[in-house]
């Protein structure tokens, strides 16, 4: 340990001192990837053969918008090279090994280099996202798109160099652009800190941060225009970010007993689950089916597309879908807002904890979740605390990437939500936390017997 907190000129070369981990990341992915498709890689996977072809979606009624392009727009040339999915699967290991160097050169700018090199090692060794290396999702992109995000609004709002300064402010804006096409729910994250850095900045115009945030935003938002343009020219929805948001919102505002606004796959197919209570699929469709049957008799939702004899088109899982859940979803708060609150709750919980979920035996993973993510929250009352009491002494980057997370955890519980999704802000988290500690706390490293 006190060779690695060394430092030395090799230990300042982050890439060469997590290098061991990036070793660690392809092993898991070697052993764990599986050589088929499960739960939603096989979506991320259409899109993508699709963009090779030179669309994105079938057009109504097969429309399906279900996640921004970024992530699909990132397999396409790997799959127009027909490459094995397990080279695909592979790069996770690479985003992940590349989140922790940023993370690293990031804390590099706020802390000394011991902190730094712990808190990295933290992210490094998240056991969420060690769940997440083996499947073709874009959590781990995300993620390893946030720390870069960090490294560049750092460096964007420092004062020494007013050249690198507007270099890194679209730096920021390209990378918070690209993770809004990535995740659609950072869309509208973007969308309120515009709203927000536009105020401030009407009412102080002469406040450079607030000038700062602009470009970086305007930016980003710009990136994102094609993607909008496109969603429009379809749905004829302005700012319409996904089709997946009525689906979310749906299942977050059910108003039964027992049911905590856990997600479920239509139809209703809970037997390759074996954490699932016997009957609960039973249940679960007699709650709900009558509500999907809405969609069902839309004359345009019972259309197949088939091609070769495969079916390549749901139209119920898209546009159709989308806006007849939300109706069914908000007439659902209307009704019950206590039970909706109740199920916001209960998402914070499945977010950081993965409890409580609907119908459902405890997972013994829950019990790693408890201890690390349990002291993370610890450190986030402390640092909130803190932060709270002081917070025009907070560095203005710090402050910004602190309120991007608020709102992106806050969003996040409207709809039904994951571990995953929280896993996609623990970077911001730990930046925040070991900013307050350096600042808060004074503790002397003695690593020699």
């Amino acid at each position: 340990m006190n060779a690695i907190l060394k430092n030395t000129k090799t230990n300042r070369n982050p890439f060469i001192l997590f290098l061991p981990f990036l070793i660690v990341y392809i092993v898991i992915i070697l052993i764990f990837a599986k050589a088929e498709f499960t739960g939603d890689e096989a979506r991320y996977m259409l899109y993508a053969k699709n963009l090779t072809h030179g669309f994105y979606t079938l057009p109504a009624p097969y429309l399906d918008l279900g996640n921004g392009p970024g992530y699909s727009l990132l397999l396409t040339s790997f799959v127009a090279l027909k490459l094995p999915l397990i080279f695909l699967k592979l790069m996770n290991a690479v985003f992940y090994y590349l989140s922790v160097v940023f993370i690293f050169k990031s804390l590099q700018q706020i802390v000394g280099f011991k902190p730094a090199v712990i808190f990295s090692a933290i992210w490094a060794l998240y056991p969420n996202t060690f769940e997440q290396l083996p499947y073709l999702l874009p959590e781990v992109f995300a993620s390893s798109l946030i720390p870069l995000i960090i490294f560049f609004l750092i460096k964007a709002f420092k004062n020494d160099n007013t050249k690198k300064i507007n270099k890194y402010l679209i730096y920021t804006g390209l990378a918070l652009g690209y993770l809004a096409l990535t995740k659609p729910i950072f869309g509208y994250v973007l969308i309120f800190m515009i709203a927000g850095a536009f105020l401030l900045w009407i009412i102080n115009s002469a406040n450079l941060n607030y000038k700062k945030s602009m470009i970086l935003l305007t930016t980003a938002f710009i990136i994102t225009s094609p993607w909008l343009f496109y969603t429009y020219h379809l749905t004829g929805k302005i700012l319409y970010w996904s089709s997946y948001g009525g689906n979310n919102l749906y299942w977050m505002s059910s108003p039964y007993e027992n049911e905590y606004g856990n997600f479920t796959e239509y139809p209703f197919d809970t037997t390759d689950n074996k954490y699932m209570l016997q009957g609960s699929a039973k249940q679960i469709k007699l709650n709900h089916e009558k509500d999907f049957e809405q969609i069902l008799e839309n004359k345009d939702a019972q259309k197949l597309y088939i091609k070769d004899g495969t079916v390549i088109g749901y139209p119920y899982t898209g546009l159709i879908q989308d806006t007849i859940l939300k109706r069914i979803a908000f007439q659902n708060i209307k009704s019950h807002p206590l039970k909706f609150i109740q199920n916001c709750f209960s998402n914070v919980g499945r977010m950081i904890f993965n409890y409580p979920a609907d119908y459902t035996i405890q997972k013994p993973s829950t019990l790693l979740r408890l201890p690390v993510n349990g002291t993370i929250i610890v450190f986030v009352v402390f640092s909130f605390v803190l932060t709270l009491s002081n917070w025009r002494k907070i560095t203005f980057s710090i402050r910004f990437l602190l309120l991007m997370g608020l709102i992106y955890f806050c969003g996040s519980i409207l709809g039904s939500a994951g571990p995953r999704m929280f896993t996609i802000i623990v970077p911001i988290l730990l930046i925040w936390i070991a900013f307050v500690i350096s600042k808060s706390v004074k503790i002397k490293m003695d690593w020699q017997n």
